[in-house]
This record gives structure tokens, sequence and C-alpha cells, in this order.
């Protein structure tokens, strides 16, 4: 079997799971796309934690970690099963990788994870689990551990970043009606350095990259991306998803690595 691609996902604001927009849209198709995925491997900003940990229920709680949405978000589900033997082995990976890692039977989806599924796989059927993202985690840690973990992808497992090719939650909606030109300038350039696969430059994007640190005041939503890029290495190119700007300063653009026929979704 081929390997199980690489995403990385932009899921936005979490009314992204009411209003797909363009990247739902892209998302649907790409999901139709796949076969023989044996389980989703998600990595998101909203589960930080001092170490790593790793989500090993059999099934987990939907979670609304946010607050101050309309009253139907809260009834969204996204009931998927997990995979605990899957989880064991990323948590192993990840030992052998240098990380310190444990296994975590409690733990929800968090919006980062089940707000872009919703699009991907909307039946729900594929087992899903997380790993979480610690707090001290830097722009080259974040690839070694996409490297880590990216063995997985030999055993079916499809991994997703989860983040925000731009977050800052302080101006959105300043800009008006239309998209902030720096938002796009700093989507351009990472665009670049994807299709490269400049990973030096990524890792050095604070410095590197035009108004990083207005496009991303904190780390954490950009982090995933270069776990997606760790765990692509091998892939000889990135396929854009289009996303469109939303609030004015939120881009949806994301990415997939390995998108080749027959590597599409299947329940266990």
């Amino acid at each position: 079997m081929n390997k199980a691609p690489v995403f990385f996902i932009s899921h936005g604001a979490p009314t992204f799971a009411l209003e797909p927009g363009e990247l739902g849209a892209q998302l649907t198709a790409l999901g139709r796309e796949l076969s023989g995925v044996k389980a989703i491997l998600v990595v998101s900003p909203h589960w930080q934690t001092r170490v790593l940990k790793v989500m090993a229920n059999k099934s987990s709680a939907t979670l609304h970690d946010f607050g101050g949405f309309p009253r139907e978000l809260y009834d969204l589900q996204y009931p998927a099963p997990g995979h605990p033997s899957f989880a064991a082995e990323a948590s192993r990976l990840l030992v052998g990788a240098g990380f310190e890692a444990s296994l975590d039977d409690e733990r929800g989806l968090d919006h980062g994870a089940w707000v872009p599924l919703r699009h991907l796989l909307p039946a729900a059927e594929v087992p899903v689990f997380q790993v979480s993202m610690p707090h001290a985690l830097d722009a080259a840690g974040a690839v070694r551990l996409g490297r880590a973990l990216s063995p997985l992808r030999e055993r079916g497992v499809l991994i997703v970043g989860s983040g925000s090719m731009t977050h800052n939650l302080y101006e959105v909606g300043r800009s008006g009606n239309g998209a902030a030109d720096y938002v796009r300038e700093f989507a351009s350039w990472v665009r670049q350095a994807v299709f490269s696969r400049d990973v030096a430059g990524l890792v050095d994007y604070r410095q590197s990259a035009p108004h990083a640190a207005r496009a991303h005041p904190t780390e954490e939503h950009f982090l995933p991306l270069l776990v997606a890029m760790g765990a692509s290495g091998g892939e000889p190119a990135a396929q854009a998803i289009e996303g469109e700007i939303t609030y004015g300063v939120l881009s949806m653009e994301s990415y997939a690595w390995g998108m080749t026929a027959g590597s599409a979704a299947s329940p266990p």
C-alpha cells in the first residue's frame, strides 16, 4: 500500500464547522479521493501539555473548547472511534526519537481536530487520535516531531497538522471588508517555502518571513505546519488546498502531501 498522505489544515475559527466556505469544499473533495487510510493522527494547538501525550481512547468525546458562539455549534458531534494500538505505536516512536511521551485515555477531540475532519470525512467512521503539543515546542522541534511520527504513514495513518496559516486574533474584523495585505504577503512567502521544501527557511520563519510576528503573535498555530513538513519527508511536492481569508486576517490556506491514487480513507 502507498503511504498515507500528510495534511496541514488551517482550521480557522470554530464557526468553520458551520461555514465551510472554499476550504471546506476543497477538503470534502479530497476526502472523496482517499482510500486505505486506517486512522488519522491530528496535532493541534488546542491540546498543549508539559510533555507529549498521545490519545489512546477507544472512543473520544467531542470537546466544545470555545465560548461565545452560536448554540448550534455546541450541538455538533464527531463520534469517530479511537485507535489505541496506533496510539501506543506513536508513543513508542516518539520515545525512540528522544521525546518524553505517555498515553492518555481520557482526552476528547478538540475543535482543531473535529472541525476540519467534519468536512474532510463527515461520516466519522475512520479512527482518530491526537498527539499533544508540548508547551516548550519550537519550530525545529515541530519538524523533529513530524519526522518521528512519519513511519506511521506506512501503516496507513493519515497525519494532520491542524493550525492556521495566519492567526492574529487581535486584528479580527479590523481590516474592513477586505483581507489585510500582510496576511497575503506572509501566506505567499510560506507557499513558496513549502513548494521548494525550504525546511530551514520555515524553521527560521520569524526572521525570514515578512510580517511573521504580526501574522503569528504566538507560534502555536504555525507549528502544526512544521509538524506536517517533518512528516512529509520524501514527498516531492506539496499540493495547495485553496482557502479564503476569513475575518480579514485568518488565511485558510492549507496543504497536502502524498495524495496519490489509492490513498483514501476506509472504515476500520
